[in-house]
Order: structure tokens, then sequence, then C-alpha cells
């Protein structure tokens, strides 16, 4: 089984200060388990803050919500893969379905996000997921099928393994409706399956991730299969003491 990662996205919330007292928070309520990865993915501004403000306390690792494929440029307002590294990122949350949907990004975007990634050592995290219109149409494993080769398109197979992906129906994020066991199992096999076919052994190393309204309600269930290797956490990451209780239940 490939080692379990709990991702906490606090999405556009938390200043620097604000950060900085939260990160006292999770060092001082979180435990992480033994075999266990847990990565904290707070806004650009807050990144110095909680990079500074993490004691070792406790093993986390940082990510950025999203990059920029170029490397330095005339581009007002992004912000580079070097960018990340030298602020101390590992991984990089790419093509979220709030920037697939808000602010147009597109298959190719995402996968030029991965490539650009990958050549600074970020790891990438590829989300991907249907929205409710396209699972009631049965268009589900149509979409992610897509959505999974194109954002992996000229990767090789060593490169394939350093990728993570993280399925987040559409539907479930942020709704407080998170997808049965049943719905998340039948995506996530199909999806090591389309990972076998693509970088062969190499796939199987490639976490698959479950990401829509994680609870520590429905956290056991949900990672306790054992084709769910993780959980993307979205608004239960931003109480300490709900994220706590997530990351206690990856390790059990």
């Amino acid at each position: 089984m490939p080692t379990p990662l709990i991702v906490g996205n606090w999405k556009m919330n938390k200043t620097a200060s604000e950060a900085v007292a939260f990160v006292q928070e999770l060092e001082q309520q979180v435990r992480v388990p033994k075999g266990v990865e847990v990565v904290l993915a707070p806004p650009f501004t807050s990144l110095p803050a909680v990079r500074q403000a993490l004691t070792g306390a406790q093993p986390f690792r940082l990510a950025a919500q999203d990059v920029h494929w170029e490397d330095r440029g005339a581009f007002t307002g992004e912000v580079a893969p070097p960018m990340l590294r030298d602020l101390g990122c590992d991984y990089v949350i790419l093509g979220h379905s709030e920037r697939r949907q808000h602010f147009g990004e597109e298959d190719e975007h995402v996968n030029r996000k991965v490539s650009a990634a990958l050549r600074h050592q970020l790891l990438p995290i590829l989300c991907l997921g249907e929205t409710l219109e396209q699972r009631e149409r049965n268009q589900t494993d149509e979409v992610v099928t897509r959505q999974l080769t194109r954002g992996l398109e000229g990767l090789g197979t060593t490169e394939v393994a350093k990728v993570t992906v993280a399925y987040e129906p559409v539907w479930a994020i942020g709704t407080g409706r998170a997808a049965t066991l049943t719905q998340a199992e039948e995506v996530h096999g199909l999806l090591q399956g389309l990972l076998a076919k693509l970088a062969g052994e190499a796939g199987g190393h490639v976490r698959v991730l479950y990401g829509g309204s994680v609870t520590p309600d429905n956290a056991g269930e949900l990672l306790g299969s054992r084709v769910i290797h993780g959980a993307l956490v979205g608004g239960a990451c931003l109480k300490a003491d709900s994220f706590a209780k997530i990351v206690a239940t990856a390790g059990s």
C-alpha cells in the first residue's frame, strides 16, 4: 500500500498572522502517525509565515495551491515554480475544480503546469472530477479519463510515478455531500487501471486521494478503503481539532 497522504487545502483563508497562530494550534493538536504524510497548503501570501512558524514538532510538509507553467516573465499576478521551491514547498495542487470553473483552466493548462512543477522538483497533486450534471448523464468515466490522460500527456513513466492524483467530484466540494464509498471506489479503481495502462508498474506507485466534503465523521470509512490512499481536505482542515481527527484516522 502507498504511504497515506493527507493534504489540508486552506484555499483563500487565513492571513499570514492568522496562519502563524493556526500552525501553533496544529502542532499542539495534530499527531502525525508513523507511516502517514501530512501536507499543508496555505495561500501564497501565508507560505513564508507558515514555513517560519513550523518548529518541526510535527513533520508537516508545504504545498502551494497553484503555479504558473513559466519559470519567469511578464505574467502579472502569477507565481513561478522556482519561487515555490525557494519558499520550501514540496508539493503543488494543480487543476482544482475551482481553478477550472472560476478561472477557465483547461486540461492543456493543467498539463503544462504539471510538467513545469516536475521540472523544478515540485510534486504535483493533480485534481480531477465530474460535475453533478456530468454524473447524472453517466459521463463520470469519460470526464475523469480525459482529465487524467490529458493532464499527464507527454510525461515519462518515472515522471508519472511522482504525481499524486486527487479525485474530487465537483458536486461534493464544499457542499457537505461526500461521495459514497461505493462511488469513490468505482472511480478510484478506474483511475488506478488507467495509471497502470499509461505508466505500467510506475503507475502502481501513484497515490489516488479522495477529496470533497471529507470530515472526521466520514474519514474512517473512506480512508479504510484499499483503493483510497489519502484525502484532500478542504473546510475540515481549517479547524485544528477536526483536521487532527482526520490525520489520526489515516494512521489507524
